[in-house]
């Protein structure tokens, strides 16, 4: 496999609910402005491209977090929710291309098809408890969403625009579908990205897994061990050689994961801190959470519950440096990734050798864990991956050289 440092990107994440150094708890620190863009910023400083917007729960709205941020940054990326369902796709369209325009090309898609059960129930979603009719849903809002950006952008492009008349020479986008009806639709303005902002999508389901073939540029999973992050990847190259043999459609799809790091100078002080990290958490809490857990209809939070229910004899360890203590508190994405620079480093370059080239990374509390992973696990991975390529390269001129001999 060819390793490109460029195209290995690495993000962080802004947590909209509060920070601090421990989970199952209140937040010690509180999501202010001043202090979600003094995150952004220091990820910015510590080479991370973008940054994942959590949205849902006691998140902050993601869009306007993520449009207070790039005017608070240069390079940041905003990967910002794109929720079908609760909110119609011409006016999700439009704020896009319009966060888009605003940041010069800087914005990324998150589409979030599910949730919690409760959460659809209190943002109005009428298929808060239909999982598979929800992506069923989200087929369609993405087809009309990327055919407004497109149309849009061709009209555009041709020099139609007037201010008088800016949809003039804009092909509008028509749409009947089980769940949304199109007559006219038009987009403006156009996005800055072509044909459209990047969409990351996450769904481990097989509904999930087949609207991400067909629909994304970055499928995004929760870590896990990495033969089940190989087997994630497997099912959805299977799914696109089927979508290529059936309906002629030949898409390349990239691979992320979100994970959770915690990076020292000893393993012995890594692993003191991940324990700290729920040291405060009430026993009570805890089986609290795991019941709550358990009542999910999401794939990949049922997945985070078995890796946390198949470790438990183990303290939670399983595998090498990585750790699944976090999930007996929070939800979502919580394997930990833990131990020296070196240690870590070389866990992410396992994933990479998986296929992953989209990192979403984060620790606790954030602002510090963003400085530490720039001075101390970024450099070093890049510098890795780039060993890594001059050693192929070298080894390819070799193998030239010896043919022509």
């Amino acid at each position: 496999m060819a390793y490109n440092p460029e195209e290995v990107e690495f993000g962080w994440y802004i947590p909209t609910y509060g920070d601090g150094r421990y989970i199952g708890v209140k937040p010690e620190r509180e999501s202010t402005l001043a202090y979600l863009t003094e995150v952004a910023q220091t990820a910015e400083r510590a080479g991370f491209t973008f940054a994942l917007i959590p949205t849902g729960g006691s998140c902050l709205d993601a869009w306007v977090v993520g449009s207070a941020l790039v005017n608070a940054t240069t390079t940041f990326k905003p990967l910002v929710a794109m929720r079908p369902g609760l909110i119609s796709p011409v006016l999700a369209a439009r704020m896009a291309s319009t966060l888009d325009t605003l940041s010069g090309g800087r914005l990324l898609i998150n589409v979030v098809t599910g949730s919690t059960a409760s959460d659809l129930k209190v943002m109005g979603d009428p298929l808060a408890e239909e999982h598979d009719r929800r992506y069923d849903r989200t087929r369609e809002f993405l087809e009309i969403v990327k055919s407004l950006w497109i149309n849009g952008k061709a009209g555009q492009d041709e020099g139609y625009f007037t201010v008088q008349n800016p949809y003039q020479g804009i092909e509008p986008v028509r749409f009947h579908g089980d769940y949304y009806d199109i007559d006219a639709g038009i987009s403006y303005p156009s996005s800055v990205q072509s044909p459209h902002p990047p969409l990351y999508f996450g769904g481990s389901s097989p509904a999930g897994k087949q609207v991400a073939a067909e629909q994304a540029n970055v499928y995004l999973m929760w870590a896990e061990p990495v033969d089940w992050i190989k087997e994630q990847i497997a099912d959805l190259e299977r799914i696109g050689a089927q979508l290529k043999a059936d309906k002629g459609i030949d898409r390349t799809l990239r691979y992320g994961i979100r994970a959770q790091i915690l990076v020292r100078d000893t393993e012995e002080e890594a692993w003191q801190d991940a324990w700290n990290i729920i040291s405060k958490t009430e026993e009570g809490a805890i089986e609290q959470s795991n019941r709550r857990f358990g009542k999910t209809d999401a794939t990949n939070q049922k997945r985070q519950n078995e890796l946390r229910d198949l470790s438990k004899k183990d303290n939670y360890i399983l595998g090498p440096n990585l750790w699944a203590g976090l999930s007996t508190v929070r939800s979502g994405g919580s394997l930990l990734i833990v131990g020296t620079p070196d240690q870590v480093s070389d866990r992410i370059l396992e994933y990479v050798d998986a296929g992953v080239s989209s990192f979403i990374l984060s620790g606790f509390p954030h602002l510090e864990e963003a400085d530490i992973a720039g001075r101390k696990l970024l450099p070093l991975v890049k510098s890795k991956l780039a060993a890594r390529d001059a050693e192929r390269i070298g080894e390819i001129e070799t193998k030239t050289t010896e043919e022509i001999a």
